[in-house]
């Protein structure tokens, strides 16, 4: 079955839904054909409507079925390999060299709660919007940008991102991570896009799928614009999922570089932000100045 006379994003969806059902990659001959496009342009239109290849999405379907795998390995006494295989591995090196990058840390240390990861943070103070003075928290990984938090307190910021993990190793590299914090900071200030703001931040998030994704449409808001969350939702082709865009905002783990506060309400209002109505009027207005 192809779906040649459907749109782009109908035809990704229909993509991402067979690898759901899968639960994990599938081969791109296979999604060619269901899609109507050659290989080529199934990788082409993967990377315009999510931003991100159909490998490195059903390799994320498959991860989100090995965490709770291993948590929940962990709690009935089975082994790593018991949740590698329930999660989808055909074999042993596939899961260690795949899941162990994806998780970001051998499978048996997130089966162990995360001990042995090392994150490292720095925090300082942002004017955010050119309004009033806070302080932003930024947790990264070896790979990327892990979480940024805004508020007035390092430890209670700091306190949120580690309890995911509660077992990673948090360092503390203001020096290593001077330049990050300055890159969020000029986005705090409304530098938007500037080359040294969001697209100079590699990202290390870790979310569902369909969270990935809507992250990803959020990337693709030019500074000084805003969509609405059943604009976000038609992109991602999936209109009635306007609640779960706006759930996929709130739990955004890595503020101002993932720009949530540029997703309004179909009626102008600003909804929700989770540092507060008053930053992200702040911070949409500085934006739309510059």
């Amino acid at each position: 079955m192809t779906l040649p006379a459907a749109a782009p994003g109908e035809r990704v969806l229909a993509a991402c839904r067979a690898m759901d059902q899968a639960g994990g990659p599938l081969p791109l001959e296979d999604l060619a054909s269901l899609t109507g496009w050659s290989t080529r342009q199934l990788g082409r239109r993967f990377a315009e409507v999510l931003g991100t290849t159909p490998r490195a999405y059903g390799e994320a379907l498959r991860t989100q079925r090995l965490r709770p795998a291993l948590r929940e390995g962990r709690a009935g006494g089975g082994t790593v390999l018991d949740a590698a295989f329930a999660a989808g591995y055909g074999s042993v090196r596939a899961f260690y060299e795949q899941g162990a990058a994806r998780l970001g840390m051998t499978p048996s240390q997130y089966a162990a709660g995360g001990s042995g990861e090392r994150l490292l943070w720095s925090a300082g103070p942002v004017d955010v919007g050119g309004v009033e003075v806070r302080r932003v928290l930024v947790v990264a990984s070896l790979a990327g940008v892990v979480a940024v938090r805004i508020g007035d307190d390092d430890d209670a910021l700091l306190a949120e991102v580690a309890a995911e993990l509660p077992l990673a190793d948090l360092d503390h590299e203001p020096e290593v991570l001077t330049d990050v914090v300055a890159a969020v900071a000029a986005l705090a200030r409304g530098a938007g896009d500037a080359p040294e703001g969001a697209a100079a931040l590699p990202l290390d998030v870790r979310g569902t799928a369909f969270q990935a994704a809507v992250w990803a449409a959020l990337r693709r808001i030019p500074a000084g614009q805003t969509r609405s969350y059943a604009e976000v939702a038609a992109e991602l082709g999936r209109p009635t999922a306007v609640r779960a865009v706006a759930r996929a905002c709130a739990t955004n783990p890595a503020a101002l570089v993932t720009p949530c506060h540029r997703v309004v309400r179909s009626d102008g209002g600003l909804g929700g932000f989770r540092w507060g109505l008053e930053v992200k009027r702040a911070l949409l207005a500085a934006e739309q100045q510059r």
